[in-house]
C-alpha cells in the first residue's frame, strides 16, 4: 500500500525532514543553528510545497524518538505528536540508531550487520547493534545502550560501523571485526531512513496513536556533578 508519510527527527545536532510519496523521497536537513523546532516546521513546509501537497493529504507521521540530546528528542517527539494530533494521524516510531543502521545497509554493503554509535557527551556513547531484516528493514540484535566507549562490543563480526560516536572516540575504530567505511564516522541520522523504516512499520501494523509515542533517552541525567567531573579528571 502506497502511503504519503512525513518523517522528522531533531534528536541530534543534525535535524531533518523527509516526505515519502509514491516511492519517492523529498528531504531537507540542517546542522545546528536556529532552534530545531523552527527548522523542522520550516522544512515540513518546504517538502510539502515541493510535491504540491497539503498537510491534510498525509497518511501518517514517522517520528525520530532518540536517543540523542534531551532537548532535541523532546522537540522531535513533540512536533510529531502535535502534527499527528492536529491531522488525526497515527505515528510510527523509529530510533536514531535504527535510522543510522538503515543508512548503512541502504548503501548495499555486503555485510548484513551494523553497529550504530552516537556521541552522548559526558565521555559516553549511545550505541546499538543491528542486522538486516527483509520484513522490518533492520532488526536489533541487542538492547540499545549508553556507556563509556570501552563498553562497546560487536554482536557479530564483521559489522559495519556508522555514526558520529566513531568520530568523537577514534579508538572505537580498533574494535575487532569492525568495518568503518569512508565517511561513516561523519554520518548523522537522515529523515529518509526514518521514512523508509516507518513505511515498513505502517505496513506491519506497528504504528501507534500519537499519545502513545514515547521518547528514548537511555539515561536520566544531562550533566556530571562537580564531584563526578573532578573524579573523571583525576584519571585522565
Amino acid at each position: 500500500m502506497s502511503r504519503r508519510l512525513l518523517a522528522l527527527d531533531a534528536a541530534t545536532e543534525s535535524c531533518s525532514v523527509a516526505l515519502l510519496c509514491d516511492g519517492e523521497v523529498v528531504e531537507r536537513g540542517a546542522e545546528s543553528g536556529k532552534a530545531h523546532s523552527q527548522q523542522l516546521l520550516g522544512m515540513v513546509a518546504q517538502v510539502l510545497a515541493e510535491r504540491g501537497l497539503s498537510m491534510q493529504e498525509l497518511d501518517g507521521i514517522v517520528a525520530g524518538i532518540g536517543p540523542g540530546a534531551f532537548t532535541g528528542v523532546r522537540i522531535s517527539v513533540a512536533v510529531a505528536q502535535g502534527l499527528a494530533f492536529g491531522l488525526g494521524l497515527r505515528v510510527a516510531a523509529v530510533s536514531t540508531l535504527e535510522a543510522l543502521a538503515q543508512q548503512a545497509l541502504a548503501q548495499q554493503a555486503p555485510v548484513p550487520h551494523v553497529i550504530a554509535c552516537l556521541d552522548a557527551r559526558m565521555n559516553e556513547v549511545y550505541w546499538g547493534c543491528f542486522a538486516a531484516d527483509a520484513r522490518q528493514g533492520v532488526r536489533a540484535t541487542g538492547a540499545a545502550r549508553v556507556g563509556a566507549p570501552g563498553s562497546v562490543v560487536l554482536s557479530a563480526t564483521p559489522s559495519l560501523g556508522i555514526g558520529r560516536g566513531f568520530a568523537a572516540y577514534p579508538d572505537l575504530a580498533a574494535l575487532p571485526g569492525l568495518m568503518l567505511p569512508a565517511g561513516a564516522a561523519a554520518a548523522a541520522p537522515r529523515a529518509r531512513d526514518f521514512a523508509a523504516l516507518g513505511a515498513l512499520r505502517f505496513e506491519l501494523g506497528l504504528d501507534v496513536d500519537p499519545a502513545e509515542l514515547q521518547p528514548t533517552y537511555l539515561r536520566d541525567k544531562v550533566a556530571l556533578t562537580e564531584a563526578e567531573r573532578a573524579a573523571r579528571q583525576s584519571v585522565i
